[in-house]
Protein backbone atom coordinates (compact mmCIF):
# COMPACT_ATOMS: atom_id res chain seq x y z
CA UNK A 1 0.00 0.00 0.00
CA UNK A 2 2.93 2.51 0.61
CA UNK A 3 4.48 1.75 -2.77
CA UNK A 4 1.32 2.57 -4.61
CA UNK A 5 1.05 5.53 -2.39
CA UNK A 6 4.71 6.30 -3.61
CA UNK A 7 4.00 5.53 -7.09
CA UNK A 8 1.10 7.64 -7.54
CA UNK A 9 3.18 11.00 -5.72
CA UNK A 10 5.56 10.07 -8.30
CA UNK A 11 3.89 9.69 -11.28
CA UNK A 12 4.41 12.44 -14.22
CA UNK A 13 1.87 12.79 -16.76
CA UNK A 14 3.54 13.14 -20.08
CA UNK A 15 1.85 15.74 -22.37
CA UNK A 16 3.07 15.62 -25.84
CA UNK A 17 2.44 18.34 -28.20
CA UNK A 18 3.57 17.64 -32.25
CA UNK A 19 4.14 20.64 -34.50
CA UNK A 20 4.01 19.37 -38.02
CA UNK A 21 6.69 20.37 -41.07
CA UNK A 22 8.94 19.57 -42.95
CA UNK A 23 13.13 19.68 -41.71
CA UNK A 24 15.62 22.04 -43.88
CA UNK A 25 15.98 25.72 -44.37
CA UNK A 26 13.96 26.20 -47.47
CA UNK A 27 10.91 25.06 -45.81
CA UNK A 28 11.57 27.02 -42.68
CA UNK A 29 8.32 30.32 -43.19
CA UNK A 30 6.19 28.04 -45.65
CA UNK A 31 2.48 27.88 -45.17
CA UNK A 32 3.36 23.88 -45.15
CA UNK A 33 5.32 24.48 -41.65
CA UNK A 34 2.79 26.49 -39.42
CA UNK A 35 3.22 23.82 -37.06
CA UNK A 36 6.85 23.79 -36.38
CA UNK A 37 6.23 27.95 -36.20
CA UNK A 38 3.77 27.46 -33.10
CA UNK A 39 5.70 25.13 -31.58
CA UNK A 40 8.67 27.29 -31.83
CA UNK A 41 7.06 30.42 -30.63
CA UNK A 42 5.68 28.47 -27.67
CA UNK A 43 8.95 27.12 -26.66
CA UNK A 44 10.66 30.42 -27.19
CA UNK A 45 7.86 31.75 -24.71
CA UNK A 46 8.66 28.59 -22.34
CA UNK A 47 12.79 29.17 -22.65
CA UNK A 48 12.89 25.99 -23.68
CA UNK A 49 15.18 24.48 -27.15
CA UNK A 50 13.72 22.32 -29.23
CA UNK A 51 16.88 21.13 -30.39
CA UNK A 52 17.74 17.16 -28.94
CA UNK A 53 17.47 14.43 -31.66
CA UNK A 54 15.00 11.72 -30.86
CA UNK A 55 13.42 8.94 -32.58
CA UNK A 56 13.60 10.96 -35.84
CA UNK A 57 12.28 14.00 -34.54
CA UNK A 58 13.62 17.66 -32.87
CA UNK A 59 12.50 17.50 -29.34
CA UNK A 60 12.25 19.78 -25.97
CA UNK A 61 11.00 19.09 -22.66
CA UNK A 62 9.17 21.83 -20.36
CA UNK A 63 7.70 21.09 -16.96
CA UNK A 64 4.20 22.50 -15.67
CA UNK A 65 2.67 22.04 -12.82
CA UNK A 66 0.67 19.04 -13.99
CA UNK A 67 3.03 17.27 -16.08
CA UNK A 68 5.89 17.41 -18.10
CA UNK A 69 5.72 18.61 -21.80
CA UNK A 70 7.09 17.14 -25.05
CA UNK A 71 7.44 19.38 -27.92
CA UNK A 72 8.03 17.58 -31.04
CA UNK A 73 9.23 18.40 -34.51
CA UNK A 74 9.47 15.24 -36.57
CA UNK A 75 12.61 15.55 -39.04
CA UNK A 76 11.29 12.61 -41.65
CA UNK A 77 9.40 15.19 -43.94
CA UNK A 78 5.53 15.24 -43.60
CA UNK A 79 4.45 12.65 -45.32
CA UNK A 80 6.18 10.19 -42.68
CA UNK A 81 5.47 12.02 -39.69
CA UNK A 82 3.59 9.26 -38.32
CA UNK A 83 6.39 6.77 -37.58
CA UNK A 84 7.98 9.71 -35.02
CA UNK A 85 4.86 10.30 -33.01
CA UNK A 86 4.09 6.56 -32.58
CA UNK A 87 8.25 5.95 -31.05
CA UNK A 88 7.17 9.07 -28.76
CA UNK A 89 3.89 7.69 -27.73
CA UNK A 90 5.33 4.03 -27.20
CA UNK A 91 8.20 5.65 -25.26
CA UNK A 92 6.50 8.15 -23.07
CA UNK A 93 3.49 6.18 -22.97
CA UNK A 94 0.83 9.68 -23.14
CA UNK A 95 -2.96 8.93 -23.45
CA UNK A 96 -4.70 9.73 -26.59
CA UNK A 97 -6.29 13.10 -24.59
CA UNK A 98 -2.92 13.98 -23.53
CA UNK A 99 -1.37 14.21 -27.83
CA UNK A 100 -1.97 17.71 -29.39
CA UNK A 101 -0.86 17.53 -32.63
CA UNK A 102 -0.84 21.47 -34.60
CA UNK A 103 -1.12 21.40 -38.60
CA UNK A 104 -1.92 23.65 -41.59
CA UNK A 105 -5.71 23.28 -43.38
CA UNK A 106 -5.95 24.54 -46.80
CA UNK A 107 -9.53 24.04 -46.09
CA UNK A 108 -9.97 26.76 -42.84
CA UNK A 109 -9.35 30.72 -43.72
CA UNK A 110 -6.01 32.43 -43.34
CA UNK A 111 -6.04 33.36 -39.35
CA UNK A 112 -8.57 30.79 -38.40
CA UNK A 113 -7.71 28.14 -35.36
CA UNK A 114 -10.13 25.21 -35.20
CA UNK A 115 -9.61 23.04 -31.83
CA UNK A 116 -10.95 19.39 -32.43
CA UNK A 117 -11.16 16.50 -30.05
CA UNK A 118 -10.82 14.09 -32.88
CA UNK A 119 -11.37 13.58 -36.75
CA UNK A 120 -10.00 12.93 -39.84
CA UNK A 121 -6.96 14.37 -41.54
CA UNK A 122 -8.01 17.14 -43.49
CA UNK A 123 -6.32 15.89 -46.74
CA UNK A 124 -3.19 16.97 -45.05
CA UNK A 125 -0.32 14.43 -45.16
CA UNK A 126 1.57 14.17 -42.01
CA UNK A 127 -2.04 13.58 -40.56
CA UNK A 128 -3.07 11.11 -42.39
CA UNK A 129 0.33 9.31 -41.79
CA UNK A 130 -0.17 9.64 -38.01
CA UNK A 131 -3.84 8.43 -38.09
CA UNK A 132 -2.40 5.39 -39.81
CA UNK A 133 0.65 4.97 -37.58
CA UNK A 134 -1.62 4.86 -34.22
CA UNK A 135 -4.55 3.03 -35.96
CA UNK A 136 -6.98 6.09 -34.56
CA UNK A 137 -8.38 9.33 -34.69
CA UNK A 138 -9.37 10.04 -31.53
CA UNK A 139 -6.84 12.58 -30.24
CA UNK A 140 -6.45 16.08 -30.19
CA UNK A 141 -4.99 18.44 -32.73
CA UNK A 142 -5.34 21.96 -33.77
CA UNK A 143 -6.26 23.04 -37.12
CA UNK A 144 -4.48 26.40 -38.35
CA UNK A 145 -5.94 28.17 -41.67
CA UNK A 146 -3.65 28.31 -44.05
CA UNK A 147 -6.67 29.27 -46.79
CA UNK A 148 -6.48 28.33 -50.43
CA UNK A 149 -4.13 29.22 -53.22
CA UNK A 150 -5.13 32.26 -55.52
CA UNK A 151 -6.33 31.90 -58.85
CA UNK A 152 -5.43 27.97 -60.32
CA UNK A 153 -2.03 27.45 -58.41
CA UNK A 154 -1.39 24.29 -57.81
CA UNK A 155 -2.38 23.47 -54.05
CA UNK A 156 0.79 21.88 -53.39
CA UNK A 157 3.18 24.86 -55.00
CA UNK A 158 0.95 27.47 -52.54
CA UNK A 159 1.44 24.96 -49.11
CA UNK A 160 5.45 24.81 -50.24
CA UNK A 161 5.55 28.62 -51.03
CA UNK A 162 6.53 31.27 -47.77
CA UNK A 163 3.85 33.51 -46.48
CA UNK A 164 3.50 36.86 -48.36
CA UNK A 165 5.13 40.29 -46.95
CA UNK A 166 1.60 41.82 -46.51
CA UNK A 167 0.81 38.34 -44.48
CA UNK A 168 3.54 38.50 -42.04
CA UNK A 169 1.78 40.89 -39.37
CA UNK A 170 -0.82 38.86 -39.21
CA UNK A 171 1.49 35.56 -38.97
CA UNK A 172 2.77 37.32 -35.72
CA UNK A 173 -0.58 37.22 -33.99
CA UNK A 174 -1.95 33.56 -35.61
CA UNK A 175 1.57 32.01 -33.83
CA UNK A 176 0.97 34.15 -30.82
CA UNK A 177 -2.93 33.16 -30.49
CA UNK A 178 -1.72 28.90 -31.41
CA UNK A 179 0.73 29.19 -28.97
CA UNK A 180 -1.95 30.54 -26.29
CA UNK A 181 -4.22 27.67 -27.61
CA UNK A 182 -1.63 24.94 -26.26
CA UNK A 183 -0.80 26.77 -23.05
CA UNK A 184 -4.81 26.82 -22.29
CA UNK A 185 -5.25 23.63 -23.47
CA UNK A 186 -2.55 21.74 -21.50
CA UNK A 187 -4.23 24.17 -18.45
CA UNK A 188 -7.87 24.04 -18.48
CA UNK A 189 -8.36 21.08 -20.84
CA UNK A 190 -9.65 20.66 -24.66
CA UNK A 191 -13.43 22.08 -23.79
CA UNK A 192 -12.23 25.43 -22.56
CA UNK A 193 -9.28 25.98 -25.38
CA UNK A 194 -12.08 25.14 -28.10
CA UNK A 195 -14.68 27.58 -26.60
CA UNK A 196 -11.78 30.26 -26.33
CA UNK A 197 -9.94 29.72 -29.24
CA UNK A 198 -12.51 28.43 -32.55
CA UNK A 199 -12.51 31.02 -34.76
CA UNK A 200 -10.71 33.76 -36.80
CA UNK A 201 -7.89 35.31 -34.83
CA UNK A 202 -8.21 38.36 -36.79
CA UNK A 203 -11.07 39.35 -36.49
CA UNK A 204 -10.63 40.02 -32.46
CA UNK A 205 -8.54 42.04 -33.45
Amino acid sequence: MIFKKLAELTHVDHYLVVGLGNPGREYEMTRHNIGFLVLDRLAKRWGVEINKYKFKALMGEYRKPHGKVILVKPQTFMNLSGNAVRSFIQFYKPTNEQVLVIFDDLDLPFGSLRIRKSGGSSGQKGMKSIIEQLGTEGFPRIRVGIGRPPGKMNSVDFILNKFRTSETSDLDLILDKGADAVDYFLTDGIEAAMNRFNGSVLENE
